[in-house]
């Protein structure tokens, strides 16, 4: 096992260090940033909310066309942002039709965000 990633001495800026340990994000919040954060942990996924970005609303019929996936599996992944809230759903006759939700509009764009090439 490599230790270069490791001190070898113990060289704590303590005053730092205790401030920030007192300002840690509390262990719930962090749980649920990283279940927001994970929500976008698939390529599918990422694909179905940036579509979701562009447009209001979109059918999964559509969004499977869209993204070039299989309905089932469109399906499977859009439920999975509904449940982490990224997305919210509403039935309409046999369509099922999703939209982000402002959470999901804020996350998404900061994480498209940083795909994008800087600006001078």
């Amino acid at each position: 096992m490599s230790r270069d990633d490791r001190c070898e001495l113990l060289c704590l800026d303590l005053p730092l260090a205790e401030r920030l340990r007192n300002e840690r994000i509390e262990p719930e919040a962090a749980v649920q940033v990283a279940g927001l954060a994970g929500a976008l942990g698939d390529p599918t996924r990422v694909a179905v909310a940036s579509t979701l970005l562009q447009a209001d609303e979109l059918c999964v019929c559509d969004l499977s066309w869209i993204v070039e996936r299989p309905q089932a599996l469109v399906s499977h992944h859009a439920r999975l942002l509904r449940e982490r809230g990224l997305v919210r759903s509403r039935r309409e006759g046999k369509m099922v039709l999703y939209s982000l939700t402002d959470e999901g509009h804020a996350l998404l764009g900061s994480v498209l965000a940083l795909t994008q090439p800087a600006r001078v």
